[in-house]
């Protein structure tokens, strides 16, 4: 069993929705969905390039998949995180826009998030005590001879290379895309997420997500509504 620590909308959210049926697959239900009708790729293009993120199921990182540590369980964690929920004041991303990072596209915000920033260091810090250290094997698949030092340094300590400073949010929508396939699948992706995309999204909670064994799809576990202020504000 592997855990994870994501930002992931509720499930009725209209990004939720479109997401879901982007990726053919719901992770809060583990539901297959049908592939969508698109303009410019088929349902063969469409689950090829979707293979990926559909695993993982739609959301953005702030603490990656993890091994309880031999001392801790589930209900403890479940707890911790709980407790945590109510210590963060829930915000908005003004935008999320489609990008290519690399080789893969995802959705990340327009402009500079200090909020998520901060978000997923604390999660890293705060929830690290719940982590099995990596194995060695581990530890390669990582490919750490391709890393920076920072990164390394990160993998090594946190078991993550992209945490703090080499953070950045996103929520993958792709596996690697060719260059030969990229144009049309980047005309596929404004076509189907375009219209969601205008609107704030709001940052109201966190959520965990299970692996229940290698390789198995993540699913929705629990969602942590982020409370900090709320009182205050309805006082």
């Amino acid at each position: 069993m592997r855990y994870a620590i994501y930002f992931a909308p509720p499930l009725n959210d209209p990004l939720t929705r479109v997401a879901t049926n982007w990726l053919g697959r719901n992770a809060f239900t583990d539901e297959t969905v049908e592939a969508p009708a698109i303009t410019g790729l088929n349902d063969a293009e469409i689950a090829f390039h979707t293979a990926a993120p559909r695993r993982y199921g739609f959301h953005g990182t702030m603490k990656a998949p993890f091994q309880l540590a031999a001392d801790v369980s589930e209900t403890e964690l479940v707890a911790a995180l709980t407790a945590f929920s109510t210590t963060v004041r829930s915000f908005e991303i003004p935008q999320l826009s489609i990008a290519r990072l690399g080789a893969f596209f995802a959705l990340v915000p327009t402009e500079p998030a200090a909020d998520l920033n901060d978000l997923a260091g604390r999660c890293v810090r705060e929830f690290d005590r719940f982590r099995a250290p990596l194995s060695e094997a581990e530890i390669e698949r990582r490919a750490p001879q391709n890393l920076t030092p920072a990164q390394l340094a990160n993998l090594q300590r946190w078991g993550y290379p992209y945490v703090f400073d080499e953070f950045r949010f996103h929520m993958t929508l792709t596996g690697p895309v060719g260059a030969s396939d990229a144009p049309r699948v980047e005309q596929a992706l404004h076509a189907f997420f375009d219209p969601v995309l205008s609107e704030p999204v709001e940052v109201r909670n966190i959520a965990l997500f299970t692996e229940a064994e290698s390789g198995a799809p993540f699913q929705v576990h629990s969602l942590f509504p982020l409370t900090a202020g709320e009182q205050r504000r309805s006082a």
